[in-house]
């Protein structure tokens, strides 16, 4: 997998506090699982629209029926980049929320709604349980395509930046659980992707999942945006890594990623000008699926 550890250890060493990263697992305690159980198990795929469009397209299962891993697009298929926005919140985080901290950031979605950047958002279930009317407002957006970030960005490794951890029999309950979650909150369309939370995966997990359907979608350029206050650097290590066919890992998550939108407003231009074209995840899959490329194992 190709991303740098070093510019992620300063936020996910934040991770217990606000799970709004990813990368390889390092070290930690293991956590409690989640405390409410989860509901019986749902397809992934979403639901027919009267629109008739064509299905989301995933990846072929990887080895011993893995779900497959998707990092990036084709390098040579064009100067095509995907920005995805990961929507952290843990279940334990509702006190928060009630308090006053925001774990939305509307102003985000607004910047790029005006903006005009087709983007892939990652959604927890317990963000779209807390902000159900945003939630579904996205779903209903074809700017937008909603993926899965899990119910509650419990780690899917033994040792992910101190996040609490899944046992390997709940994984693949706690996958469609957040699609149920986006079902009870009215989101009328979602893709069977699904972003590990923190990032972390081995094959215990991609074999944990694979029955939901899901093609697992990792990253190539890291945004650096988690608990980032300059909106200038951010924008500089995004425009720094993107290649033809990245994925760029960024958060819509106000408290813990301040200067995303502020950035948003320099990379977005810039890349343009140098005449790269923004894509839904979806879209980088096909030409991957397609050409042979994109996928790794992790």
């Amino acid at each position: 997998m190709i991303l740098s550890v070093r510019r992620l250890a300063a936020c996910c060493a934040l991770g217990t506090a606000l799970a709004g990263c990813g990368g390889p697992g390092l070290p930690h305690t293991t956590g409690a699982e989640s405390p409410t159980a989860p509901p019986a198990a749902s397809p992934a795929a979403p639901a027919a629209t009267a629109d008739a469009q064509p299905p989301p397209p995933t990846l072929a299962p990887g080895p011993e029926g893995q779900a497959p891993v998707f990092e990036h697009g084709p390098r040579g298929g064009g100067k095509t980049v995907a920005l995805t926005f990961d929507t952290d919140m843990t279940a334990d985080q509702g006190p928060r929320a009630a308090s006053g901290e925001r774990f939305d950031n509307p102003e985000l979605i607004g910047t790029l709604r005006r903006l005009k950047v087709p983007s892939t958002v990652f959604m927890t279930g317990r963000w779209a349980e807390e902000y159900p009317d945003q939630a579904r407002s996205i779903g209903a957006d074809p700017l937008f395509e909603v993926a899965n970030h899990s119910y509650s960005h419990h780690a899917y490794t033994a040792r992910c930046y101190g996040l609490p951890t899944l046992a390997p029999q709940r994984m693949r309950a706690d996958v469609d659980r957040a699609f149920a979650a986006f079902r009870a909150a009215g989101v009328a369309r979602t893709v069977p992707y699904f972003r590990f939370p923190g990032g972390c995966y081995d094959r215990t997990a991609l074999r944990a999942i694979a029955g939901s359907g899901v093609t697992a979608v990792q990253w190539d350029v890291v945004g650096g945006d988690a608990f980032a206050t300059d909106p200038d650097a951010v924008a500089r290590e995004v425009l720094r890594g993107v290649r033809p066919g990245s994925v760029v890992v960024l958060h819509c998550t106000r408290s813990a990623a301040p200067a995303t939108e502020r950035a948003l407003r320099t990379v977005v231009p810039e890349l343009r000008e140098r005449g790269y074209r923004f894509v839904r995840v979806s879209e980088l899959i096909r030409a991957s699926d397609q050409g042979g490329r994109g996928q790794g194992a992790g």
